[in-house]
Protein backbone atom coordinates (compact mmCIF):
# COMPACT_ATOMS: atom_id res chain seq x y z
CA UNK A 1 0.00 0.00 0.00
CA UNK A 2 1.46 3.73 -0.72
CA UNK A 3 0.97 5.98 1.69
CA UNK A 4 0.12 9.89 0.53
CA UNK A 5 0.60 12.90 1.91
CA UNK A 6 -0.62 16.02 0.17
CA UNK A 7 0.72 19.64 0.87
CA UNK A 8 0.07 23.37 -0.53
CA UNK A 9 -2.85 24.32 -0.92
CA UNK A 10 -4.05 27.48 0.20
CA UNK A 11 -6.13 30.75 -0.59
CA UNK A 12 -4.89 32.99 -3.91
CA UNK A 13 -6.71 35.30 -6.05
CA UNK A 14 -7.90 34.45 -9.35
CA UNK A 15 -5.28 34.33 -12.03
CA UNK A 16 -2.81 33.54 -9.17
CA UNK A 17 -0.97 30.00 -9.43
CA UNK A 18 -0.61 27.74 -6.63
CA UNK A 19 1.51 24.38 -6.76
CA UNK A 20 0.83 21.36 -4.65
CA UNK A 21 2.83 18.41 -3.93
CA UNK A 22 1.90 14.57 -2.75
CA UNK A 23 4.98 12.73 -1.04
CA UNK A 24 4.42 8.79 -0.97
CA UNK A 25 6.08 6.44 0.74
CA UNK A 26 5.46 2.30 1.29
CA UNK A 27 5.57 0.50 -1.56
CA UNK A 28 6.98 0.79 -4.97
CA UNK A 29 5.45 4.47 -5.48
CA UNK A 30 7.59 4.66 -9.09
CA UNK A 31 5.72 1.30 -10.42
CA UNK A 32 2.13 2.80 -10.61
CA UNK A 33 -0.03 5.41 -12.47
CA UNK A 34 -0.83 8.42 -9.89
CA UNK A 35 -3.88 10.91 -10.19
CA UNK A 36 -5.14 14.13 -9.08
CA UNK A 37 -8.86 14.61 -8.05
CA UNK A 38 -10.59 17.69 -6.62
CA UNK A 39 -14.25 17.50 -4.97
CA UNK A 40 -16.55 20.40 -4.10
CA UNK A 41 -19.49 19.64 -0.85
CA UNK A 42 -22.43 17.30 -2.21
CA UNK A 43 -20.31 16.51 -5.20
CA UNK A 44 -18.43 13.65 -7.13
CA UNK A 45 -14.98 13.57 -6.62
CA UNK A 46 -14.04 14.84 -10.47
CA UNK A 47 -10.79 14.03 -12.37
CA UNK A 48 -8.22 16.17 -12.63
CA UNK A 49 -4.91 14.65 -14.37
CA UNK A 50 -2.82 11.22 -14.50
CA UNK A 51 0.62 10.66 -14.92
CA UNK A 52 1.97 7.55 -16.08
CA UNK A 53 5.01 5.61 -14.24
CA UNK A 54 7.72 7.15 -15.31
CA UNK A 55 6.08 10.64 -15.66
CA UNK A 56 6.78 10.94 -19.57
CA UNK A 57 2.84 11.20 -20.09
CA UNK A 58 0.02 12.97 -18.76
CA UNK A 59 -3.60 13.32 -19.04
CA UNK A 60 -5.65 16.50 -17.86
CA UNK A 61 -9.27 16.91 -17.82
CA UNK A 62 -10.90 19.67 -20.18
CA UNK A 63 -11.64 21.90 -17.23
CA UNK A 64 -7.70 22.07 -16.27
CA UNK A 65 -5.73 21.34 -19.90
CA UNK A 66 -3.41 24.40 -20.52
CA UNK A 67 -3.59 25.78 -16.80
CA UNK A 68 -2.36 22.55 -14.89
CA UNK A 69 0.58 20.55 -15.00
CA UNK A 70 1.07 17.40 -13.09
CA UNK A 71 4.84 15.98 -12.85
CA UNK A 72 6.50 13.47 -10.79
CA UNK A 73 10.38 12.76 -8.84
CA UNK A 74 10.93 9.62 -8.74
CA UNK A 75 14.14 10.22 -6.50
CA UNK A 76 11.72 12.72 -4.54
CA UNK A 77 8.64 10.21 -4.24
CA UNK A 78 6.76 13.21 -4.55
CA UNK A 79 3.97 14.21 -7.27
CA UNK A 80 2.85 17.50 -7.84
CA UNK A 81 0.38 19.69 -9.40
CA UNK A 82 1.07 22.82 -10.92
CA UNK A 83 -1.76 25.10 -10.99
CA UNK A 84 -1.93 28.43 -13.09
CA UNK A 85 -4.31 31.20 -14.09
CA UNK A 86 -6.82 30.04 -10.96
CA UNK A 87 -10.70 30.29 -11.47
CA UNK A 88 -13.09 30.70 -9.24
CA UNK A 89 -14.22 27.33 -9.95
CA UNK A 90 -11.31 25.70 -9.42
CA UNK A 91 -11.99 26.30 -5.66
CA UNK A 92 -12.16 22.70 -3.99
CA UNK A 93 -10.23 19.93 -1.70
CA UNK A 94 -7.94 18.63 -3.69
CA UNK A 95 -6.62 14.54 -3.70
CA UNK A 96 -3.44 12.76 -4.30
CA UNK A 97 -4.41 9.16 -5.40
CA UNK A 98 -2.11 6.83 -6.23
CA UNK A 99 -1.02 2.81 -6.46
CA UNK A 100 -2.96 2.46 -9.70
CA UNK A 101 -2.23 -0.83 -12.45
CA UNK A 102 -4.25 1.30 -15.07
CA UNK A 103 -2.21 3.05 -17.71
CA UNK A 104 -2.63 6.98 -17.17
CA UNK A 105 -4.84 7.11 -19.82
CA UNK A 106 -7.66 5.14 -18.65
CA UNK A 107 -7.45 5.69 -14.88
CA UNK A 108 -9.78 8.22 -14.34
CA UNK A 109 -12.08 6.86 -11.74
CA UNK A 110 -11.92 7.25 -8.02
CA UNK A 111 -12.05 3.43 -7.81
CA UNK A 112 -9.20 3.14 -10.28
CA UNK A 113 -6.55 4.31 -7.18
CA UNK A 114 -5.85 2.41 -3.99
CA UNK A 115 -4.42 4.83 -1.75
CA UNK A 116 -5.53 8.10 -1.41
CA UNK A 117 -4.33 11.60 0.38
CA UNK A 118 -6.04 13.23 3.05
CA UNK A 119 -6.94 16.25 0.63
CA UNK A 120 -5.88 19.85 0.63
CA UNK A 121 -8.52 22.74 -0.18
CA UNK A 122 -7.55 24.91 -2.69
CA UNK A 123 -9.97 28.59 -2.38
CA UNK A 124 -9.79 30.77 -5.20
CA UNK A 125 -10.80 34.20 -4.37
CA UNK A 126 -12.31 36.52 -6.99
Amino acid sequence: QVQLVESGGGLVQAGGSLRLSCAASGRTFGSYTMGWFRQIPGKEREFVGSINWSGARTLYADSVKGRFTISRDSAKNTVYLQMNSLKPEDTAVYYCAGGSRRSYESARQPDDFASWGQGTQVTVSS
